[in-house]
């Protein structure tokens, strides 16, 4: 868009949508592959010179004072770094003030809700997010736009606040999946893009949270499967093995132990300015047994181990990118039930808008490659988004 058209833009809209927490109107980009790209951070990620508040009261007034190391590649690469968006506190659960832009009474979904909602509403071309548990692909489901999450390890941690280190994973939104492409290359440094089969096999795997879809999410999911065989591609139903079906719940047992060893400090000298949602979230934490902790990480090295058998024989796998459109309401994010086995497995996934609602909300769904096939994922997606419906803000 260049930054005029999206400091047009977020003088216009933002006061309703609420997507940034920070805004340099002096940025500038340079020269290279992202040039004249509008970029917005998930306000855990630093960026020097600008605040980094965890979405939190306890980090007002704490600036970073070097790029975290994905920023800096981004800003290398040209991006104009415009400034930090909104996240849920400490990227887990207690909302900031984002309003999802395509319906204001509803949730953009969290925990990376600005980065989905600035760029859903043409704020920025692209945003960076995170993911532990569905925090990027829910909130691009809900907000109808593209998201990509990369496989475990592909783009650096440095300067992004951990918050469960065997599920953290850092992300992109984008509404041109050209872009998602042109982003990933910077931050891996894979510039290499294989060639799309003509024809995709492509795993329709309603996953064991099928049962908490909406008959709408069910439908629209039903419906993309006919719209990629009227196409042409071959569509082959795909269970999970069985161990998929604990996953689930051995990853939210991850996510809370782990977010209490490593932000455990913060509950105690904050206390009073963390939520009780995240002070919740930290005891319950704490209070896990180390043997069911060590249980859980064994379940997800085993089905990380099953990667090759569950994609054997396709391209990617078709799964709901949510449980439904965005709920009414800006006290909750949502469910994270359709991400938690990918994140947990360390899969790249690609979600976009599938379907929409009279309602202006829309119907996200996700594709999802074999761990560490990220560039072949972003490619064979190129062929999915071609179907999909995106709309403009």
């Amino acid at each position: 868009m260049g930054l005029r058209q999206c400091l047009e833009r977020i003088a216009a809209r933002d006061p309703a949508v609420r997507g940034w927490a920070f805004l340099d109107t002096l940025a500038r980009g340079g020269e290279g592959p992202l040039a004249g790209l509008v970029l917005g951070v998930k306000d855990v990620i630093d960026v020097a010179g600008m605040p980094t508040t965890h979405g939190s009261p306890a980090f007002l007034g704490a600036i970073a004072a070097a790029d975290a190391q994905c920023v800096a590649r981004l800003r290398a690469a040209g991006a104009v770094v415009l400034g930090k968006t909104v996240t849920a506190e400490f990227a887990t659960y207690h909302p900031g003030p984002t309003a999802n832009p395509r319906n204001l009474a509803h949730t953009p979904g969290g925990s990376s809700s600005g980065s989905a909602a600035v760029v859903a509403d043409g704020q920025a071309d692209f945003a960076l997010g995170t993911q532990t548990a569905g925090s990027m692909i829910r909130p691009a489901s809900y907000c109808g736009t593209f998201a990509f999450k990369p496989s475990f390890g592909r783009y650096p941690l440095g300067g992004v606040l951990e918050t469960a280190p065997s599920l953290d994973t850092l992300g992109l939104f984008a509404r041109d999946p050209a872009v998602l492409i042109a982003a990933d290359a910077v931050l891996s440094g894979d510039v290499d893009l294989p060639s799309a089969p003509a024809s995709l096999t492509v795993g329709l795997c309603r996953s064991p949270a099928w049962h908490d879809a909406s008959a709408e999410m069910q439908a629209a999911f039903m419906a993309f499967a006919e719209r990629l065989r009227a196409a042409g591609h071959c569509i082959v139903p795909r269970e999970l093995p069985e161990p998929f079906v604990r996953l689930s719940a051995a990853q939210a047992l991850i996510h809370r132990r782990e977010a209490a060893m490593v932000l455990g400090h913060i509950r105690r000298e904050h206390a009073a300015r963390v939520s009780p949602a995240f002070a919740a979230m930290i005891d319950a934490g704490a209070s896990e047994r180390e043997d069911d902790y060590r249980a859980a990480l064994v379940l997800q090295q085993h089905c990380k181990a099953l990667a090759d058998e569950v994609f054997a024989g396709a391209d990617l796998m078709l799964v709901p990118g949510a449980t439904g459109a965005a709920p009414a309401g800006l006290a909750a994010t949502g469910d994270p039930a359709f991400q938690r086995i990918w994140t947990a497995i360390g899969a790249p996934c690609f979600g976009f808008p599938a379907e929409w609602r009279s309602d202006g909300l829309p119907l996200g769904l996700q594709v999802i490659g074999a761990p560490g096939h990220d560039r072949q994922l972003l490619s064979n997606a190129r062929t999915i988004a071609a179907l999909a419906a995106p709309r403009e803000y």
